[in-house]
Formats: structure tokens, sequence, C-alpha cells
């Protein structure tokens, strides 16, 4: 059975997979000052125009000006959507003026937050969020304080879907969850012990804390977030508890800047410490439209298989897909001195990929960071079922190639728009794994089963795999594949399942 209409939680990833993390953040930061200066037009918000667009303006030219400078002095490309960030984020934090001087604290703040990008970091790989440090640097001078005036009750009408998408996208909705929960409960109790209702103590808490702006918007920036779900689940408790309980030491009080930061560090802690130099020892034909690009570190490179490789291609005139991508990892992990990646191509490609895939063997690049809870249970005697459409084979190899996968009883349900698109069909084929082909033609390889075009449903899984409500299952690919497959897989009698989108597929 093919698959035909996706549902809207598919066609929701794959239309926000068309454009970068950063690009979706620009775009709803502004949607955000847009809804802002409406407020303001009409009298819901104290501030006036004139004092939003001084200080938006101040904030965003002022990080434009710092990135391009840092840019020149380190001679890289300055990030054009990460400045824009840095700047929206920090017009929401601090006093809408016209005032000059407080104008002028806050294009400091500007020019701390972007050298922070550039002089805070460990082995190539920023420590801070860029917006809270720049804050809690002038807060810490005396010279302006941040008010996180984004906060106002009716902000909260764009705030809170424009969160929910940031989080959505990028699978951050449990981290934010008991963010939420720890940072509101703790206010609750608070109003609670201080003899209010608590139901006002939770409704102070959503209408004047910036917690869901804080959750959508600055604990998710993702090259300061621990590697490992419960690591962020961790770093959220923490935070949650730092944000919501007024603590000082001495001079210095807590303040939401402040408890981000130190979650950061935490997250350093556990974290990939620095960044990832890589070269490129070769590329080779997997699919007529896909490609293997194998790497050596400069450094051994510990990951688990499942996990991600997010590289970073700085390049001029980069379109709305950014200058970093996640590409799954198809090595062993055993083998730290070799790092392969197996990727999609698609006409026309994006900028990131055109220059990618254009390096020649000896190209140096590096990458940000590993990641990813897409892991084999360590239970070796847990039966599994492994699902992948078209390019999502990718995680499967790796942990297919590594020793976790050894002895274990796996079934590989593999579908493909044609046989020629099956990627590493001669080595699944020397592998210990069952492999159920699903394309249009039948693949021929020995020892593999077609079951013709299409992922199956419940029924055909059913009879291709009659012990599959037995197993966990693992599904990989695009959005609408893995939510059809995930539908199926539950009809077949399966209940426990891990899914891997591939968003920007």
């Amino acid at each position: 059975m093919t698959v035909s209409l996706s549902p809207p939680t598919a066609r929701l990833q794959r239309l926000l997979g068309k454009m970068s993390m950063y690009r979706m953040l620009v775009v709803l930061l502004l949607a955000l000052a847009a809804w802002s200066f409406v407020l303001s037009l009409t009298g819901a918000l104290h501030y006036t125009p004139a004092e939003l667009a001084a200080t938006l303006a101040t904030s965003v030219v002022s990080t434009l000006v710092a990135s391009r400078v840092m840019g020149l002095l380190f001679r890289t490309f300055p990030m054009t959507d990460s400045a824009l960030i840095t700047g929206l984020l920090l017009f929401f934090l601090f006093w809408p003026t016209t005032d000059g001087p407080e104008l002028g604290t806050i294009a400091l703040a500007a020019f701390a937050a972007t050298a922070s990008k550039y002089v805070l970091v460990w082995r190539r790989r920023h420590i801070f969020n860029p917006a809270a440090l720049g804050a809690v640097v002038i807060g810490f001078t005396g010279l302006n304080v941040p008010v996180w005036w984004v906060a106002a009750p009716l902000m909260l009408v764009v705030v809170l879907p424009a969160a929910l998408l940031v989080l959505y996208r990028s699978r951050l909705l449990p981290m934010a969850g008991v963010f939420v929960l720890v940072a509101a409960g703790i206010v609750g109790m608070r109003f609670a012990v201080s003899g209010e209702p608590v139901l006002d103590g939770l409704a102070t808490a959503f209408m004047s804390y910036p917690i869901l702006f804080f959750a959508g918007f600055m604990l998710s920036e993702p090259l300061t977030l621990p590697p490992l779900r419960w690591q962020r689940l961790a770093e959220a408790a923490v935070v949650g508890v730092l944000f919501a309980t007024p603590l000082s030491v001495g001079p210095v009080f807590m303040s939401p800047e402040l408890a981000l930061l130190i979650g950061n560090l935490l997250a350093f802690a556990v974290g990939q410490r620095g960044g990832i130099s890589l070269r490129l020892r070769e590329a080779r034909e997997l699919t007529p439209t896909s490609r293997e690009l194998i790497f050596e570190p400069a450094r051994p490179l510990r990951f688990r298989a499942g996990q991600y490789l997010e590289l970073s291609l700085p390049h001029p005139n980069p379109d709305g897909r950014g200058l970093r991508r996640v590409f799954s990892i198809t090595s062993d992990p055993a083998d730290g001195s070799t790092v392969s990646l197996g990727l999609r191509v698609s006409e026309p490609g994006s900028s990131f990929k055109t220059k990618l895939l254009a390096l020649k063997p000896g190209a140096r690049l590096s990458a940000t960071s590993v990641g990813g809870d897409f892991q084999l249970p360590r239970d070796p005697s847990r039966k599994l079922l492994l699902v992948a459409s078209g390019i999502g084979i990718t995680p499967f190899i790796s942990q297919l190639r590594s020793a976790e996968a050894e002895g274990r009883d796996a079934v590989l349900v593999y579908a493909a728009s044609s046989a020629a698109e099956l990627a590493y069909a001669g080595e699944l084929a020397e592998m210990d794994v069952r492999v159920l082909a699903c394309t249009p033609e039948d693949p021929g390889v020995p020892g593999w089963k077609w079951l013709g075009p299409g992922l199956p449903d419940g029924a055909r899984l059913r009879e291709a795999v009659p012990d599959a409500a037995e197993r966990t299952a693992f599904l990989a690919g695009s959005p609408s594949a893995v939510a059809y497959a995930r539908r199926e897989i539950r009809s077949a009698g399966v209940r426990r399942m891990h899914t891997d989108p591939f968003l920007g597929y």
C-alpha cells in the first residue's frame, strides 16, 4: 500500500522543514515584534510605537554591525540570521525607549552578545546563549536592567503559538514542558505559602513571567543544549528552579538570563565540548539520488549508533536552509577514525548541499555537535522492527554496522521508489538482518522478501512479520512516511515505537 495524503502533523513537519531553524526563528520573532506594534497602536501596550521602533532598530542594527565586525576580525562569514535572532531577542528583554543613553546600553548588550559567539568559545563552540549573556553583562554593570517586557499579557496571543511552533520543529516540547511545569509550579507554591490562591499564582506565572517566551526562544537555543534527551530534561528542571526561585548571593540576584547561563554551563559540562574538525576522505554514490560522504575527524569522535552530526558550512549567499544541516551518521561508532554521512541529492539542491557535494577530497569543514536519542535499546534480547523510507535507512546502517546489533533479532522494512534507490543493498544482504523490500519491482536480492510498492499497511505487516506486536519499532524517513508507518504499525499491534522524521527531507 502506498502513502497517499499525509496527516496534518506530517504536512506541518514538511512545511516547517522547508526553512532552516534560524530562518524560522527570525520570521516568528519578527511576527512577535509586529504584534507589539499593533498592541502599541491600539493603546493595549504601555510603550509607544516610537519607543518600540527605536529599541528594535538599535538592537537589530547593533547586532548586525557587530556580526560584520567580528566576521572580519575572525575571518569568517557572518551569519545574518543568527545576528537578527540575537538582536530581536534583546529587543524583548530591555525597556523600549527613545532615550539616547539607554539605547546606547542596549547597543552595548548587542555587542557583548555578538562578541560572546566568537570569544567565549571552546574549540570553536560557544558556551553561552548570546542574548542572555549580553543581558547579564549590562545588568552587572548597572547601566541597564533586563525586564523581559515580552511577558505582557496580550503578547501571549502570539508568543504561545510561536513558541509551540519552535518547540515542535526542534522536538523540544518535552524539555519545555518540564521547564514550564517546574517554573509555574514554584510560582504557584510561593503564592500558596503566602496565603494567596494557587490559581492566582499560576495566572501570574503565565501572565507576568516570561515563562513561555523563555521556553520557546531562549532555553531552546540549539548550540547550548546537551546532546541527550534525559540531559535536556534535567537541565530544564534545574533552570526552572533557578528561574522561579528568588535567590541571591551578595549583590547578585537570580534572574531569568542568569538562570539560563547556569544551565548553559551544565550543558557544556556534559555535552560535546568543542567543535569537530573533519577532512573529507571520499564521496561515493549510493543510488542515483543519494551519496555517502566519508570523513576523517581531527580527533576520534564519540557517538552512539543512530545519532546525528550537525555540519557547519559557511558560504556566500545561503538560502533559507541556512549554514548548518543535520545528517545521520552511518559509520560504526567503534571506528572513531572515520565518520560517514548519508544524504539525499535533489534538484534543485539547497545552497548548503550544493556546496557540500562540491567539496573535493582533502577539504576541511567543521561540525558543531553530535546528538540524538534514536538509539537501539540496551537490552539485546528485545526484538526489533526497523522501518526505513528512502534515505531514512542511514541511522539504521550505523546501528547494523555496530556491535550493538550483534545477535539481535531484527527485521528491516525498507521502502524506496525503485530497486535502484535501495542504498546499501549489497552491505545489507551480507548482514544478519531479515529485509522486507518495499519497491515497485522485486530487487531480486537473495534472502530478501519483496512486499510490493510502498510501505505496508497493518494487515500486510502482520502477515510478513507475525510477531510484530512483540517487537520494538524504530521508524525513519520523511515526515509523511513516518506518520503513515506509525499509524499502520500501531494497527499491527506494535506499542513501543521510536521515530526519527527527517525535516527538510
